[in-house]
């Protein structure tokens, strides 16, 4: 008898000394020099060896308290878990020279992150060229009548440069109430090109605003087949937004909380001053604010150099990953600077990434 309450006494003091390590603010310690891919089972190795030390006393008189000291503890240890370290933060990064040409070899010692002002060290690194996804979106208003026979020739030219992996898919918009998936997801560039060739024009007001914040949502719910994956939205439109729904605040807010790119093709001209300067303010700021690029083509024949222009900027940029140091995590936004160190034998060349990133979904 004296033995097993010595047993009891011995267990009851070895988990009160593992209580004490494992309250939420030691966790958060502990874990805070663990790599998030390893964080998983860091955690669960400690659960099972807390387990171990309960079956102990699950065996004894003491059954219900352990129970439930069990229950508070897993769920301390769950979420210092998640709250311990943020993920890793992704960048495409396109670099290039003062003619806007692609630069292509600069190493990776050369490149700079900064979250916030904070400077960031680089977890991970590669100039290979990966898989796409990428969406079509194409205004089909009357007001882009006359252009969308050149529009077509355009995105057909993009989808023949698809590699075997690559995947697209196709809308088509008018107003709010009118924007149409004409072709799924897919890798088959014929399905594509079919769809692009059926295009045709109605009237309406144009939901520029709409179609992208659509086909954002959409593109950022596309599962990539567990494969790293560039994804990025080509969006043509005479620019001018008359009739959505969403705001220009919840489409940004959207687009912050994805690594979308959007590259935006506006036949702006067309407009009044005034109304001109407010369509091309849109697409600019959908393109530089998500590291994407704008264009203003002066005549529908200009499409056929900005669609090489944009094939060869999503295939030409460098993958970049960090996991985020010294920031306050609670912010809702944050800021991200890449900059590239001077080097005296080497052209200067000019990083592009995206503007930020939001830590709110919606």
């Amino acid at each position: 008898m004296a033995r097993s309450s010595s047993k009891v006494r011995n267990i009851g003091d070895l988990f009160q000394t593992w209580l004490a390590c494992v309250r939420a603010d030691s966790i958060s310690k502990s874990l805070s020099g663990v790599r998030p891919d390893k964080r998983v089972w860091f955690v669960s190795g400690t659960v099972l060896r807390f387990l171990k030390i309960c079956s102990y006393m699950l065996a004894s008189r003491y059954k219900l308290f352990a129970l439930l000291i069990l229950a508070l503890v897993v769920g301390e240890i769950s979420l210092a878990a998640n709250q311990a370290s943020p993920e890793m933060v992704i960048l495409n990064v396109r670099v290039t020279d003062a003619r806007s040409h692609a630069v292509v070899d600069v190493p990776q010692d050369n490149f700079k992150i900064f979250e916030d002002g904070i400077e960031q060290k680089i977890e991970s690194f590669s100039k290979e060229q990966i898989p796409v996804t990428y969406g079509l979106v194409i205004d089909n208003s009357g007001s882009m009548r006359s252009q969308l026979p050149d529009v077509v020739k355009a995105g057909i030219r993009i989808i023949k440069t698809n590699k075997p992996d690559d995947e697209a898919f196709l809308v088509r918009f008018i107003s709010s109430d009118k924007i149409e998936v004409v072709q799924e997801t897919t890798s088959s560039t014929d399905l594509l090109i079919d769809g692009v060739e059926s295009l045709y024009v109605e009237f309406g007001e144009s939901a520029v605003v709409d179609a992208i914040y659509l086909a954002t949502d959409k593109l950022a719910k596309q599962q990539g087949n567990n494969t790293i994956r560039r994804r990025a939205l080509v969006l043509i439109t005479d620019g001018e937004d008359l009739n959505s729904f969403y705001t220009r605040e919840q489409l940004f807010r959207l687009l912050g909380a994805t690594d979308i790119q959007v590259y935006s093709i506006g036949f702006t001209d067309f407009y009044k001053s005034k109304n001109a300067q407010r369509a091309t303010g849109l697409l600019t700021q959908l393109a530089t604010d998500t590291g994407g690029r704008p264009f203003f083509p002066s005549s529908p024949a200009d499409l056929e150099h900005i669609s090489e222009e944009i094939i060869n900027d999503i295939r030409t940029q460098y993958i970049i990953g960090y996991v985020p140091t010294g920031t306050d995590r609670n912010k809702s936004f944050h800021k991200i600077d890449v900059s590239i160190a001077n080097d005296p034998q080497r052209q200067k060349s000019i990083a592009v990434t995206r503007l930020g990133y939001s830590t709110i979904k919606k």
